[in-house]
């Protein structure tokens, strides 16, 4: 058997004591000094020491001391000791202590006799035991309701113990009595536990003879019937409907702890919905009266699973779970939001919206200072709910456009990418919408929001007077033209050598101005907006204005504008007659560009105009002079044509994943359907009847009988040792999320008795072995299982490496067989997942750790070699189907992944064909730690050259 460990102290490995020291100290007569010494010889032992003739002085001078503190120092002694030989016989000095421990359970101090009889509960030597066993006994009876708890559980370590059955044969009949007449609610709860271990027939009938009691039991003892309900129902299915009666009662308990369980139990032996549905409720109750986040996180964890195997009783339950957003943490609320989503319904989707709209309300009091991500995550809910349910986007869009001025760019970056969608799924909303827009156009803020907002201005005014109040709206936001004048420039450019950070400020300025905390500033007469210089500096304004982003040298959005005024202006020529209105929209437009040219060229902005914005506005020069029918199709139609096409191809993904979710086959054409209301109830209740259903159901599709792991289990089983090697080991490894177990096979191939036998093992990278090594003896030709334990603590490829060492009878050396390494795989770890495109931006202009691969590969096509990449790192690729087609000799992909650490991988392809037809270009991973980035590089070097064969 593996010596089992009961006892774990933290040591920190400074300066340790020598044998000599703690003998020393053990020896005198200060009891202080006996105190530190015991506690240093425990930590010793506990870290690998033996410490071999300690023993005898602890006996001699340590054993009859009368102190409480060296008496309970000295039972964690004995405990940790081996107490056995390589004979696995008592050594000879443990019976030196049993009439010392026989005194400490008739001590007349109560403490002494319940932490000797804690000591007797976790030996496992029958031979110390047997003679301690009447004054075990006698404890039963104490008046102290800690010494006869204690007693209980050293009863029942003994009946467990190779033969303790035999001596302790009148045991459970013995506990049964004490559980009729203990008062303790800890005592009782030891002593149904003893009976539940120890005799489980007497702990049913127990239960059974009292069941109208059970909820007037003590929490502890509820927790222990929890526990043996569902040990019975699992080794007898058929019994399920004696316990129904137990569960329902302890689903009102009092104490949150047992409901919980009790809903577990509920889930784990019942599938029939009654059940579900009583489970589902316990955990909405939990949700709303625990205070405790973790508490939370985890009853969440539970409606999550309940959600992916019984949606359509959870959908019943949708308002409840919603009633968790009022927790103020973010992480509660996401979670809820993600359960939420995966509920909505046609029949509910309205009730959902109205309370989403609510908590958008009220994130706009400012009270917390995180209202901002809040919102954020409930704009983002409501786009979801509006693209899946186009019915209810009428209710929300005008709500969530006044948020497109938030200060929070995140949010308000997400209302705007959900306006765009809506304004294009929803024919009959856009009228509305561009003129909400328009009206709320002034009220931007962020320069980011801008470009979308631009780009709805210019594509969906359609009518003349959408088109003429589009072009006044960015006139007014630009203000008049030029941005500066010639005398400005001068006093800019005798400034910019003393205060270059007030020169963007001093373009267009008129007259100084006080702030509302008493600073200067100054004051623009062309758009009316105060701005201060510091902020000017900075690249952004507290304002937000169109004219000041622009300012601040925003080119980009310089281009956009210019964009928009062009498509505004080619639309105007198909809808207005005047010939002398389109060319005064000319003109201006025109005005507008050359200024931003002007301004872009000159030296009061912090930096000069980039190539691409530059020419992308003298596009849009030349076009409005020179018109032709093949450029106002491309700009007035093929834009959103293709935005009409992301569209599509992103509703066909996700309408692709829906599809992959149904493919799971719940049940085959030609199943067995029973009708419950048909069946004979016979006294039964709904409950059992509807979890008889259930279990028919399974019989009929052989899920009682299916085994799925057997047949990948030989996959995973690796060699340690060579066929010729005196000891052959071989592994199988299981690897889950925080930890990997290791079931090695040690076979003894000599015709001799290996002694000593340790598998030791040592690891690198963020692994951790939890045990130390034990030793065996291994018989000839004989075969041993260990078990070792390794702790992961981050997502990094890590090695497995140790020996076996052994010793011969004949030859007393160590011998060694060197064990193969076992590598742990990263992608054990790694599971593809899904994020937005901002999202993706986002995380990866804020993760540090970058990762740079160059592609060095023998495959010679673009998307085989993506795919191959795609295969062999389990990410997902964000970058759409569509714009991967073609062939245009490069290509660019982003792919993303998460840990089950909850780190996220992301990774960039960038490849190019060369003229020799071969890939060249560089893979770039980011994360937020370098493990994750290092190992994805590893692992995508090993793989890249080819395809594995």
């Amino acid at each position: 058997m593996e010596k089992s460990c009961t006892l774990l102290i933290y040591y920190d490995k400074g300066t340790p004591a020598t044998a000599n020291e703690i003998k020393a100290a053990l020896e005198g007569n200060d009891i202080s000094e006996k105190i530190e010494a015991l506690k240093k010889a425990i930590m010793l032992l506990l870290n690998g020491e033996t410490l071999p003739h300690l023993f005898i002085t602890i006996i001699r001078y340590v054993l009859t001391s009368e102190d409480h503190t060296v008496q309970k120092l000295l039972l964690l002694y004995l405990e940790t000791i081996e107490k056995t030989d390589a004979k696995g016989k008592v050594i000879p000095e443990m019976i030196l202590i049993c009439q010392n421990l026989r005194n400490n359970l008739q001590h007349p101090n109560e403490y002494i006799r319940g932490v000797t009889l804690r000591f007797l509960s976790r030996l496992r030597e029958i031979e110390v035991m047997e003679p301690l066993i009447p004054s075990v006994l006698q404890n039963l009876e104490h008046r102290h309701p800690f010494v006869r708890r204690n007693a209980i559980l050293a009863i029942m370590s003994i009946f467990k113990l190779p033969q303790g059955d035999q001596i302790l044969v009148d045991a459970p009949e013995t506990i049964e009595k004490v559980l009729s007449s203990e008062q303790d609610p800890s005592a009782k709860r030891n002593a149904f536990l003893m009976l539940f271990n120890c005799d489980q027939d007497r702990a049913v009938n127990y239960l059974l003879s009292n069941v109208d009691r059970v909820s007037e039991w003590n929490e502890l003892l509820q927790m222990v019937v929890l526990e043996l309900i569902r040990k019975v129902c699992r080794t007898k299915p058929s019994e399920k409907g004696k316990y129904i009666k137990i569960i329902i009662s302890l689903l009102n308990a009092p104490s949150s702890a047992v409901t919980y369980e009790c809903a577990q139990t509920l889930v784990s032996l019942s599938s029939a919905p009654t059940a579900i549905r009583a489970a589902a409720n316990t955990y909405c109750q939990l949700l709303l009266s625990q205070s405790d986040n973790n508490v939370k996180l985890i009853v969440l964890d539970r409606l999550n699973e309940l959600r992916a195997s019984h949606r359509e009783i959870m959908v019943e339950m949708i308002m409840d779970v919603l009633r968790a957003l009022s927790s103020p943490n973010l992480d509660i609320r996401r979670k809820t939001l993600d359960i939420v989503l995966e509920l909505v319904t046609h029949r509910n989707v309205n009730e959902v919206v109205q309370t989403l709209k609510k908590e958008v309300v009220k994130t706009q009091s400012g009270e917390l200072e995180k209202n901002g991500d809040y919102r954020q995550m409930i704009v983002q809910a409501i786009h979801t709910c509006a693209v899946k349910f186009p019915e209810v986007a009428s209710a929300v869009v005008h709500l969530l456009m006044d948020f497109l001025g938030d200060t929070n760019v995140a949010s308000a970056l997400d209302v705007a990418v959900f306006v765009r969608e809506i304004i294009e799924t929803n024919p009959k909303l856009r009228v509305s919408i561009i003129t909400r827009l328009l009206d709320t156009f002034y009220q931007i803020r962020a320069a980011k929001v801008f470009p979308f907002a631009l780009w709805i201005v210019g594509e969906y005014c359609l009518s003349l007077s959408e088109v003429e109040t589009g072009i006044e709206t960015i006139k007014q936001c630009l203000g008049e033209m030029p941005f500066y004048s010639a005398s400005e420039e001068a006093e800019s450019n005798d400034a910019s050598s003393k205060t270059p950070q007030n020169t963007a400020a001093s373009v267009s300025s008129r007259r100084p101005a006080i702030l509302a905390d008493g600073t200067y500033a100054t004051q623009s007469a062309a758009s009316e907006t105060v701005f201060s210089p510091s902020t000017v500096a900075q690249g952004s304004l507290a304002s937000g204005n169109l004219r000041s982003l622009i300012l601040t040298g925003d080119f980009f959005l310089g281009a956009v504008v210019a964009c928009t005024l062009t498509k505004l202006v080619l639309r105007l020529e198909e809808v207005q007659s005047s010939k002398t209105e389109i060319n005064k929209a000319k003109a201006q437009a025109l005005l507008i560009m050359v200024s931003m040219l002007q301004l872009g060229q000159s030296h009061v902005v912090p930096h000069s105009i980039d190539p691409d914005s530059y020419e992308r506005i003298v596009l849009c020069i030349k076009l409005i002079c020179h018109t032709s029918d093949e450029m106002k199709k491309i700009w007035l139609e093929s834009c959103r044509q293709s935005f009409v096409r992301m569209l599509s191809e992103k509703q066909l993904r996700e309408l692709e994943e829906l599809k992959a979710k149904a493919q799971i086959c719940n049940a085959q054409p030609d199943d067995l359907i029973d009708f419950f209301h048909l069946k004979s109830r016979k006294g039964m209740s709904l409950l059992e009847l509807e979890d008889q259903v259930q279990d028919d159901l399974k019989r009929a599709t052989g899920e009682f009988t299916k085994d799925e792991n057997d047949a990948n289990k030989l996959n995973r089983i690796l060699q340690l040792t060579g066929f010729s090697d005196p000891v052959y080991a071989e592994a199988y490894v299981t690897v889950h999320h925080y930890d990997i177990v290791l079931d090695v096979t040690v076979i003894n191939r000599t015709k001799e008795t290996l002694q000593n036998l340790c598998l030791e093992l040592a690891t690198m990278g963020d692994l951790k072995l939890v045990e130390r090594p034990q030793n065996y003896t291994l018989a000839p030709e004989s075969k041993k299982k260990i078990k070792a334990n390794i702790k992961v603590s981050s997502t990094e490829t890590g090695v497995i490496f140790g020996n076996i060492v052994y010793e011969t009878s004949n030859v007393m050396e160590r011998n060694v067989v060197v064990l193969n390494d076992i590598h742990i795989d990263i992608m054990d770890y790694i599971s593809p997942a899904v994020c937005s495109e901002s999202a993706f931006r986002s995380m990866w202009a804020e993760f540090e750790w970058e990762n740079k691969v160059a592609v060095n590969t023998m495959i010679e096509d673009e998307k085989d070699f993506l795919d191959h990449i795609i295969a062999s790192t389990n990410m997902k690729c964000l970058t759409p189907t569509s714009v991967l087609d073609g062939e245009c000799g490069f290509l660019s992909a982003n792919l993303y992944a998460k840990s089950v650490f909850g780190e996220d991988a992301l990774v960039n392809v960038s490849i190019e064909k060369q003229t020799d037809e071969k890939l060249s270009g560089y893979i770039r991973i980011r994360s937020k730690t370098q493990g994750i980035a290092l190992s994805l590089g590893d692992k995508i070097t090993l793989k890249q050259k080819g395809k594995s064969t």
